[in-house]
């Protein structure tokens, strides 16, 4: 068991490394995010499963606070009303579940963060679609396949096909984000 433990930590570390490749796409991101805060914006994100839950984690660090204390920032999950979820699956589909709340709560100016780790999810694929059409800035948090990634007006692609090492590559670039639009937004510390 110790080997099969420092081999998981060897993948993660590795991996680490690699996303150093992101960072311009990370600061684009930021950037965007910030924007959209400082012109009285929200910022959506949409994930399935555990993205949902990273999707979740993310919109509450920006309505609660990251690191600081500060106002509260305009972050949703669309992820969480079980009634318009199941309503919309259950007399639509569950392609629809992201992009009809992207059109019922987005404005332009706004930003929406898709949170895919196959890069195909089809709900994610057609909230990006609404909100492009929208002229809502879109940004995709995904593995190195699926086309969601060549959707996003900032895609961040982690170097990996592996769903465990993306998915915790996901919250720590999340994180990322979180301390950079806290800075952009309040200044550094």
């Amino acid at each position: 068991m110790e080997d099969k433990i420092r081999a998981l930590i060897a993948d993660c570390r590795d991996l680490h490394k690699k996303i150093e490749e992101t960072i311009p796409q990370m600061v684009q991101a930021a950037r965007m995010m910030a924007g959209c805060i400082d012109d009285g914006g929200k910022i959506m994100f949409a994930g399935n499963g555990g993205s949902a839950a990273d999707a979740q984690h993310l919109a509450a660090e920006l309505v609660n606070r990251y690191k600081r204390e500060r106002r509260p920032l305009a972050g949703l999950a669309l992820t969480t009303d079980t009634s318009v979820l199941t309503s919309i699956g259950n007399d639509y589909s569950f392609d629809q579940i992201f992009s009809k709340q992207v059109e019922a709560l987005g404005r332009k100016g706004d930003v929406l963060v898709g949170i895919s780790t196959s890069g195909d999810s089809a709900n994610i694929i057609k909230a990006i679609e609404i909100a492009r059409k929208l002229g809502i800035a879109t940004i995709s948090l995904t593995g190195e396949l699926g086309r969601i990634k060549d959707l996003a007006d900032c895609a961040i692609i982690i170097p990996s096909r592996n769903t465990p090492r993306i998915q915790e590559a996901q919250i720590l670039i999340g994180h990322i984000l979180c301390e950079l639009l806290e800075d952009a937004v309040f200044g550094r510390n």
